[in-house]
Formats: C-alpha cells, structure tokens, sequence
C-alpha cells in the first residue's frame, strides 16, 4: 500500500460520491443495482439476519421478561440528557477541561475538520492511526488530513479493508457488510503485496502484522466517541479489537470527535447503556475493550496522549434538537440494530441510502440532516413493520416518525404532484365506510381476475413493482366482513 493513497477521495459509484452523492438524491437506481446483485443479497442477508436473531434470542437469555423495562430507562436517560443538553454539556466541558483536555466546538463539518487540521499543522503531525468515528465519516476527515500531508490510516479491520480498497461503509457497526473474504484477499495481494489467502486467521494476521507499525510511527490517534461522560469529562470507546485502544493511547496527540447528543450524565447512567449496546449490535455481553479516557496522561503514566482534545461536533444536531417532534432520534447509541432487523435495508444494502447513515435511523435522520428535498425517498423506504422500534434499545419509535416526515413532506409539497393526488384519493376512501367497502369489492375482483395458481405474478401499471421482487398471494373470494358475519354464530 503506498503512503498516499491514489485515489482518496474517489468513493464513488455511477460516477457519484457513495456517502455524498450530488442532490436531490434518488435511491431507486442503486437500489435496484444491489438488489440485482446475488453475491451482495446473500453477503447481507446472512449477516444481518444472524445478527438480529442473535440479539433477540440473548436478550430474551440475559434480560428475560425485564428487557423491555431496562430498554424504557435507557430510552428516559437518553431523552433526560437530551433535554437538558445545555447543563450537561457545561458539565462536561469544565469537567474534561479539569483533566487536562481541551473541548472545541464545530458548529458542521468544514469547522470540525479545521480544527483537526489547525492542530496537525501546529504541532507538525505527520502520522495518523484512526478508530472507527461515524462522526468522521460525517464530516469526511481522512481526504482532508492526506491533502495536507498526514498519512491518515483506518484502524478497525473493516474501514481498514474498505480504505484499500477505495470504498465505502455500508453498515453502522459491520461497515464492510457487503463484502466477502475474497474480496479482502485480493485487495491485500494488491495493496500489501501479501500472499492470496481466503483463511480469515491469515487475513486478520496480515493486517495487524500491517498496522502494528503503523501504530508504532503515529503522532496523532483519532477516534470518536460511543458516550461522553459528563459528572467525568471522559470518552467512551467501544472496540471488539483494541485498535481505538492503540489510537488513543500510543500517538502523542489524541482527538476525540464526537456527537453533542452522545452525552450521557454520570458513570452510573452509562452502565447501563453499555449492557444494551453490545447486546443489540453483536449479540455480546460487553464489547471486547470498553475505553474510558479522563483527560492525557499523567506525570506518573507510561501510556496516553501528551494532548486530548475533543471536537464536539453539531452538524445539525441542534436543528433536530430544537424540534420536539423528533428530538428523540438523537437518542440512537449507533448499535446498528435496526438496520439488522430492517427487509428494506437487507434488500437494498446500504450504499443505496447516498449518506452515511443507513437503515431506518438514516432513513429518519439523513432528512433532518440535509433537507427532505434533499433525500425525498428515505422516509418512504420503510414497509412501517415495526421491527427497528422492537430493536432499538433506547426505544426510539422509528415507525411514527417515519411517518412524521411522510407528513411533512405532503404539507411541504416534496411529495410529487400524483402522489399526493394519490394520498387524498387514499384519504377519502379510508374517511367514508360506503367508499371503503366498493373500493374494497371491485379490488378484490380486479386482483382475483389477474391471478393465476392463486398468486399475481405481474400487476398492472403504477403498480408493477409490488411484484417485481414476489408474488402477491390473490384475496380471498370473500371478504373478512362477510366470512364474519358468517361465522359468529
């Protein structure tokens, strides 16, 4: 691999950036291109699938009936903190200043990278080893520090594999989801010269033989952030494989970017986010390293950053914030969960999102972010089953606000023209029983007529894509009201 990459900041796709795409953004043809893909459907669908069964079958283990309880108070701290933002934030801030640390502020992504660069330049760092941040991808660090002359690496083994191999993450927690093990063994035979292997213990080996130098020659370690702490002024940091342990603690500058909501109130109150997180994310008890950092090293340490400094980043968090309606989106601890227990996300992976943030808390929170005329079909990706509300371990009722942003799209007119002639149609049939039911009756003939072996394998018209993917099973030949009446007696 060679010190500069060739090509860092080409994550691209159809020509557009995979996370940045130009705007307004449209999901359908990427969808569709993923969707097609065989290779990436079974990639996906296994490990999302074992994913989601794997927690629901160890919290039922560990949590039993009292599961649903534990997810009510981790959901009430979250929303206590964010509705105190303000104090505790404070807090933190005097706290962390206290230790040692310094806190800057980023109001978006151009201010928070800035300061990261001021602080390179100033100190004349040339070697970066990086954790895994979502808040970094958010504000697209790593081409930024290589433009000035920092080598600046990815150190979890997936961002890793995905920066050599000039792409992009498509999962919360497992970001190279979408990949296989043959992928990883031709993308190290290219860029480190390695023997081709496809035994996952070699792979492993290889990267860490890779990056055990790097962490050796680093002078500035980045990570995010899972918790802030703010009775503490301490970061939390999650890893299964002790690589944010080496970036905070080997390179002599430490910068720590972090989301404002990932504050928590006192150590006793993260204790119990820490027994959800890894249960939802991984089906673990606890993740391998759980990393709390109170400020730099002292006189009397051997390990730690001479510097900290933490870069609390807003990026449009305050704007979410501000609205009451969907202030709770920003309780989300990034277990990634929900993506594991979404079909829309299985099917359509998540590059096709066009944003960092994919799954149904994307689908929520990329709008809030950038403009629902921006990214217009986000919130209609759901089929509003309820399994992300059922997985989200801080209780975030992903559905309604889904639902929410579906409304506010009709009354801001970002929804096309047919659509919304299509949702009062809806709205009025729905409004009037004698409506209901003709609609109802001349449906289930119509559907009944195009049916074939008891299933619809090809609808007319606007209707099409409902079987593109599957057969729609025929109505039956009476509806529910009269088989009812029926058979009460």
């Amino acid at each position: 691999m060679s010190d500069h990459h060739e090509h860092p900041v080409a994550l691209s796709k159809d020509g557009q950036s995979i996370l940045f795409p130009s705007l307004p953004y449209d999901m359908h043809a990427r969808a569709e291109a993923f969707i097609a893909d065989e290779h990436i459907q079974t990639y996906v669908n296994r490990a999302t699938l074992g994913r989601d069964n794997g927690r629901k079958a160890f919290t039922k283990q560990i949590f039993g009936d009292r599961h649903n309880d534990l997810r009510l108070l981790a959901g009430r701290i979250k929303q206590h903190t964010l509705d105190n933002l303000d104090y505790y934030l404070e807090q933190f801030i005097d706290n962390a200043e206290k230790s040692g640390a310094k806190v800057h502020f980023a109001a978006d992504a151009k201010e928070a990278n800035a300061i990261c660069l001021d602080i390179a330049r100033r100190e004349k760092l040339t070697a970066c080893v990086k954790s895994k941040s979502m808040v970094t991808e958010e504000t697209h660090l790593v081409p930024e520090l290589e433009a000035i002359g920092v080598e600046a690496l990815e150190t979890d083994l997936g961002e890793f594999i995905l920066q050599i191999d000039n792409d992009a993450p498509s999962h919360i927690v497992t970001p190279m989801i979408h990949k296989d093990k043959t992928a990883v063994a031709r993308a190290f035979v290219r860029e480190l010269g390695a023997e081709y292997t496809e035994d996952p213990k070699e792979l492993t080996t290889i990267a860490r033989n890779y990056l055990r130098d790097k962490f050796r020659r680093a002078d500035l370690g980045i990570s995010g952030g899972n918790f802030l702490v703010a009775e503490t002024g301490s970061v939390v940091i999650c890893t299964n494989e002790g690589n944010g342990r080496f970036c905070t603690t080997a390179p002599r500058v430490h910068v720590a970017f972090v989301g404002i909501e990932k504050l928590v109130p006192t150590q006793m109150h993260l204790s119990v986010l820490l027994k959800l997180l890894a249960k939802h994310a991984t089906a673990q008890p606890l993740t391998v390293y759980t990393h709390i950092m109170t400020g730099p090293k002292r006189a009397a340490e051997h390990d730690g950053p001479e510097q900290m400094h933490f870069i609390l980043v807003d990026n449009g968090r305050t704007k979410i914030l501000a609205d009451p309606e969907y202030r709770e989106a920003l309780r989300c601890i990034r277990c990634g969960a929900c993506l594991n227990a979404c079909p829309v996300y299985r099917k359509t992976t998540g590059h096709a999102y066009g944003a960092v943030y994919s799954g149904p808390i994307g689908a929520v929170i990329t709008p809030l972010f950038k403009g629902l005329e921006n990214y217009k079909d986000l919130p209609n990706a759901s089929s509003l089953c309820g399994a992300c509300y059922e997985a989200c371990p801080v209780k975030i009722n992903l559905p309604e606000l889904l639902i929410k942003l579906r409304r506010d799209m009709l009354s801001g007119r970002v929804t096309k023209w047919h659509e919304r002639i299509m949702y009062k149609i809806g709205a009025i049939g729905l409004k009037s029983r004698f409506i209901y039911r003709v609609g109802g009756f001349f449906q289930r003939k119509m559907l009944r007529m195009l049916s074939k072996g008891g299933y619809i394998r090809k609808a007319p018209g606007p209707f099409k894509g409902w079987t593109i993917e599957r057969d729609l099973p025929a109505p039956a030949a009476k509806d529910f009201r009269s088989w009812w009446k029926r058979h009460k007696s």
